[in-house]
């Protein structure tokens, strides 16, 4: 019995203890909280430090209260320090300053138009007129690091390049010295058709394969540019009302190039992309009219014939491969190896819709060029 009334008695005591603290607490608390309202301000600031709304990115807030009145134990001598004075307002960080170029270099904005100069420059020209280094000028304000140091197809001084005798197909040469070397020998041409060589200016445009032009009776616009690309089977005969019947260059590799004689078109040349080492064994069989061998290792059937002679055809230089991949499209560079997981050649060929001058539906590339060989 004893024992019981001792327990209750404990209780009893723990409880008005429970009562007391919480109310000596829920007093300190309004005294803290009426003391933060009459001297202090609020400021809000994301997790690097700047107020909110200074930036674009999600941010984590953090409120931190500052004392508008320094308690007299901390404050210093103002004669010696007046960066402590009391602060009279509250300044917002500026924002991060916003990129105008993204990683690779590109004009992130490609709205924008040429330079005032440049301008003026092309001011008088009419529409559809070739503009003699207006490409050149617009493809420099949208990638500042454009340049064009190298000839389009390879020629008798391949050897002569570095930046492509060091990398294997498909960028660069590296193993197919002799193969080229033969190639060349026979072909003996390494530029465009001497028409197109004694135009100052050539209007160009690449028609891809899909068939977003299915019904848009473009052909008569296209055939009328001086240099029309055409890639790999992309059918023309049937087509002319959609996709024209003009074809100045048409650019492929093995597996890609058409194989029935019938649909190819009259005059044009044939280009190689060389993407791997069969490819330039497989055009030395085109070239000199040898029989292709099935066991080359080719994906899948090729062509065993092209009805082109040996000055119709040209090896694309793989330099332009290589830019595509690397500086353009910013691929892995794996040590200039294709690797699966590591450069997809469809990237490479079918590059991302905002590095193309049109947009992402479009089959159509165009552009001017006076220096296009």
């Amino acid at each position: 019995m004893g024992l019981l009334v001792f327990m209750r008695n404990l209780l009893l005591a723990l409880c008005l203890f429970l009562v007391l603290g919480f109310l000596y607490y829920s007093a300190w608390k309004l005294h803290l909280l009426r003391w933060e309202d009459s001297n202090s301000v609020v400021l809000s600031f994301d997790s690097v430090g700047h107020t909110i709304g200074s930036g674009r990115r999600e941010r984590k807030t953090v409120a931190i209260v500052l004392p508008l009145s320094i308690p007299s134990h901390l404050a210093a001598d103002p004669g010696k320090d007046r960066a402590q004075k009391e602060p009279t307002e509250t300044m917002a960080a500026p924002g991060p300053a916003i990129p105008k170029y993204d990683k690779l270099g590109f004009l992130l904005n490609l709205d924008s138009k040429l330079p005032p100069e440049l301008a003026s420059k092309y001011a008088n020209f009419s529409e559809g007129v070739c503009k003699p280094g207006y490409a050149s000028a617009l493809m420099t304000v949208i990638f500042p690091k454009f340049s064009k140091p190298a000839p389009m197809f390879l020629d008798d001084s391949f050897r002569k390049w570095a930046r492509i005798r060091d990398f294997v197909p498909p960028f660069g040469i590296k193993g197919q010295d002799n193969l080229i070397k033969a190639i060349l020998s026979a072909t003996k041409d390494y530029r465009l058709t001497p028409a197109l060589d004694s135009l100052s200016c050539r209007r160009c445009i690449i028609v891809g394969n899909g068939g977003v032009l299915a019904n848009k009776s473009l052909g008569l616009k296209i055939d009328d540019y001086d240099v029309v690309v055409r890639l790999n089977s992309a059918p023309v005969k049937g087509f002319e009302k959609d996709v024209g019947g003009k074809t100045t260059l048409r650019i492929t590799y093995p597996e890609g190039a058409i194989q029935k004689m019938e649909q190819y078109e009259k005059d044009s040349l044939f280009v190689l992309a060389g993407f791997k080492w069969q490819d330039f064994k497989w055009l030395k069989y085109i070239v000199y009219k040898e029989k292709v061998s099935a066991s080359d290792g080719f994906w899948k059937s090729v062509a065993t014939r092209v009805p082109r002679e040996p000055h119709e055809i040209r090896i694309l230089n793989p330099y332009f491969i290589q830019e595509a991949a690397f500086s353009f499209i910013g691929l892995p560079f794996n040590n200039g190896l294709m690797g699966r997981g590591k450069t997809n050649l469809s990237t490479v060929i079918h590059p991302p819709a905002h590095l193309l001058p049109h947009s992402q539906d479009s089959e159509v590339v165009e552009g001017e060029s006076d220096h296009l060989h």
